[in-house]
């Protein structure tokens, strides 16, 4: 193995091990914010598809999300319980049912949980260039559907997934 291969392997591994490092904490802050919210961390993080994805259908946000309709169905039940969505029926289609935020009362207390994160992270992004951030999110357009679609080869034991049998 020729001396740039080796550099390549291990920048590859702490690429691995930085990009698992970075979702777990992802993951914590979270679970954090939604503990303060009195929901889980799936709810907010509809929350968090529809604020940027607009109002959809229950089927289209199972499917953004890679979870079952039912579970889906039980994500707005809660979030709608606790003010922050709601259904109504589609004007064009009476069968279909769309799921969008409310975010009255509720939703007042989830923005600030967020400004301290905003500013950090500006704060971080203006160590960057215009190239380099660029460069950034070219990766994270990339990388999300890649997540996306191994999460539903998870969910679903497809073929080319990982396997969902515990090793030991």
């Amino acid at each position: 193995m020729s001396d740039r291969d080796e550099r390549r392997d291990e920048l590859l591994a702490e690429l691995d091990r930085r990009a698992r490092e970075f979702n777990a904490q992802a993951v914590m802050f979270s679970q954090a914010v939604a503990g303060r919210l009195g929901i889980n961390a799936t709810d907010l993080q509809c929350v968090n598809i529809l604020s940027q994805m607009g109002p959809m259908t229950v089927g289209r946000l199972a499917e953004v999300t890679g979870l079952t309709a039912g579970a889906i169905t039980g994500v707005v039940d809660r979030l709608e319980s606790a003010g922050y969505a709601r259904r109504e029926r589609d004007p064009e289609d009476r069968r279909r049912v769309i799921v969008s935020l409310t975010l009255g009362d509720g939703g007042r207390g989830i923005s600030p949980m967020f400004d301290a994160i905003r500013r950090a992270s500006a704060e971080l992004y203006s160590g960057y260039t215009d190239e380099e951030l660029a460069l950034i999110l070219d990766f994270f357009a990339k990388a999300v559907p890649v997540l996306r679609e191994q999460t539903v080869r998870l969910r679903e034991g497809t073929p080319g997934g990982a396997d969902p049998s515990p090793q030991p």
